[in-house]
């Protein structure tokens, strides 16, 4: 008797190390529809690395933010988001919207006049649609990341206006009834408020704001369309003239959703709340809706220790976060990238800095749990 239950627990043993090594793994369903699989370990390394604020491992930023009724999204770079299941992971759990990085800009879809590339692209919206994520195509007009064949040569003012609008309306077409905005224009206003100078504004004129909104609407009538820039969040010469910009678009019934503000900002000169709170109910007043789109918190510049920085930079994040509850017609922020190892900030200053909510471990910072912090308040 005593031989028979001890090979009967013998049993249960060998079957229960067998179903934990059986749901240590999933198949992850990748773009060309095979399946591949990946080890579940650094989600949940990403999960018991959760700060003690959280207090439960499903208590993400995602689910908060769903609570509330609030977008929270971040950039993707393709790279990482194609070679590191944890960056995808992470990505899944915290997030529900995305915007692509640079995957959406001219240059990268619109290679040759009559070549377009869309997939990687295609791959983000894939991975969205799958995880129930929102996507925010970035961006259809710029004067940056745009290719040769498109700013070596001398086009006419009608021959370029052609190439806009196929461009627009290819890509957005492409996309109709996928994506839930696009940022139309970016960065059109300079710093003293005046339109700024581009291939576009110097050989289409003005109009070709107006244009790019309404060819946009044709394409894709249901998704939410965006002008956005930096440095217009506050009050000053550059927001006076972007509020002036989106006015005039408004008062013309030119199909324009909202603003975006991209919120790139330090530690050593960090937004007004003031400021911001009254951009935003201004444009509120002229119909629009505001998304924090771009955001992230230089630290380099700041006062005191790398503990002190990121304290000031979590109150950074917190405060913003705050200013777009209050507000009725601020539905969404959105970080310039996930992880501090993925951000553009120490590449483009050629320093070191971590200004965003995830550390190069993806480790949540102080400044993820302040969110949290703002979001179960609000919850």
């Amino acid at each position: 008797m005593k031989k028979a239950s001890w090979f009967g627990a013998l049993i249960l043993v060998v079957l229960a190390a067998t179903l934990t090594v059986f749901v240590s793994r999933f198949e992850f369903q990748i773009r060309d529809g095979t399946t591949k699989e990946y080890d579940t370990q650094p989600l949940a390394l990403h999960q018991a690395q959760l700060s003690s604020s959280t207090q439960s491992a499903n208590m993400t930023l995602r689910s908060l933010a769903e609570k509330w009724g609030m977008g929270i999204g971040t950039a993707v770079q393709m790279k990482p988001f194609r070679n590191d299941s944890t960056y995808r992971q992470v990505l899944a759990s915290e997030f529900n919207r995305v915007t692509p990085e640079n995957a959406m800009k001219f240059g990268r879809l619109h290679p040759e006049r009559s070549r377009y590339e869309f997939a990687d692209a295609d791959a983000l919206v894939t991975f969205a649609k799958a995880n129930q994520m929102q996507v925010h195509g970035h961006t259809l007009v710029w004067h940056q990341s745009m290719p040769d064949w498109l700013t070596q040569v001398e086009w006419t003012r009608e021959e370029l206006m052609d190439i806009l609008h196929q461009h627009i309306y290819t890509v957005v077409a492409h996309y109709q009834g996928q994506l839930a905005a696009w940022d139309v224009v970016n960065e059109a206003v300079a710093g003293n408020g005046s339109l700024r100078d581009s291939i576009w504004l110097s050989r289409i004129g003005s109009e070709y704001i107006e244009l790019a909104f309404r060819w946009a609407h044709e394409a894709d009538p249901q998704a939410r369309l965006f002008y956005n820039d930096h440095d217009g969040e506050g009050l000053g010469k550059k927001s006076d003239g972007i509020y002036a910009l989106v006015k005039e678009l408004r008062q013309r019934n030119v199909p324009i959703h909202g603003v975006g503000f991209q919120m790139h900002k330090s530690i050593k000169n960090p937004p007004s709340v003031e400021q911001v709170a009254a951009n935003i109910k201004r444009l509120g007043e002229l119909g629009l809706e505001v998304q924090i789109t771009e955001m992230d918190v230089q630290i380099h510049d700041g006062i005191g220790t790398t503990q002190q920085k990121l304290a000031s930079q979590a109150d950074v994040y917190r405060e913003m976060m705050r200013v777009c509850l209050d507000a009725p017609n601020c539905k969404s922020l959105t970080t310039w990238g996930l992880a501090d190892h993925h951000s553009w900030i120490p590449y483009f200053f050629k320093r070191p800095d971590s200004p965003l909510l995830f550390d190069e471990s993806y480790r949540p910072k102080p400044a993820y749990d302040a969110l949290v912090d703002v979001l179960k308040e609000a919850a």
